[in-house]
């Protein structure tokens, strides 16, 4: 059989930039696959929509989502420990043998339960059939992520556009995922402790009812794990001191303008 061709797109701007060109310049498309963490902007679930809805009607095709059945929250508090090593550690600790805790630099447990290996998966199940060329959206400058892989293929580092450029791209054909990024630098999952501390503050101020949720995750974390690096949402800060931080400094704000307009 001919190669098939497979489409990732995290919902971002790079891969969507990627597949709209695909579309636009004829490139073969057999299928794509989006891996759904559960923990997405609710303007990313808009967003995929549209781009679904775009893709049927120019290719006759669905995009083919993956979800793992338990999701992110199974993974921070309940997912059994198999490793001895790791359960004999909690053990000594008096903690639970369940749960990862939150994820870190070092334990991005996130990305790979809930991105890489269900795409992983997929292809696996597509190559045991006939050979698989996989489309990666990542942009020219950063080429450094790309791998040396036969069966990998990078579209906007062969034709050498930006990140900057690929939003634009987006922008042109009406794909601004509700503003998202007029607020955050990335749209990638709002509950990541990984992000930097402006971007939880904007979270703070623009998805208030996902900041509550958020402090509701950092609280039964605490409780669970304790205040150690399984239970603090980063490492100087859970997410009610931050909350308590911003809070601060909004006070400070208001009266700085008080004494403005004076």
């Amino acid at each position: 059989m001919s190669d098939f061709h497979v489409v990732s797109v995290s919902g971002g701007k790079d891969s969507t930039a990627m597949l709209l060109l695909m579309l636009e310049r004829g490139m073969p498309i057999d299928a794509v696959y989006y891996a759904d963490t559960g923990m997405e902007f609710p303007e990313m679930k808009e967003h995929m929509q549209k781009l679904d809805e775009l893709l049927f009607r120019e290719r006759g095709l669905h995009i083919t989502t993956l979800r793992h059945p338990k999701g992110f929250e199974w993974f921070l508090y309940d997912t059994p420990l198999t490793r001895k090593k790791a359960i004999e550690r909690r053990v000594t600790k008096e903690l639970p043998v369940i749960g990862y805790g939150w994820p870190g630099p070092r334990a991005r447990w996130c990305t790979g339960h809930l991105k890489t290996k269900l795409v992983d998966r997929a292809l696996k199940q597509v190559k045991e059939k006939c050979s698989a060329i996989q489309y990666v959206g990542i942009a020219a400058d950063e080429s450094h992520r790309c791998k040396q892989d036969k069966d990998k293929r990078y579209p906007l580092v062969e034709w050498g556009i930006t990140e900057a450029q690929a939003l634009q791209i987006c922008y042109d054909r009406g794909f601004d995922w509700g503003g998202l990024y007029e607020i955050y630098n990335r749209c990638s999952c709002w509950c990541c402790p990984l992000q930097r501390i402006g971007e939880l503050r904007k979270l703070r101020q623009h998805h208030p009812d996902l900041w509550r949720r958020l402090l509701d995750m950092d609280k039964r974390a605490i409780a669970m794990f304790g205040d150690n690096p399984l239970g603090r949402f980063r490492k100087n800060w859970t997410v009610k001191q931050l909350d308590q931080r911003f809070a601060e400094e909004e006070r400070k704000q208001a009266n700085l303008d008080k004494e403005v307009t004076r």
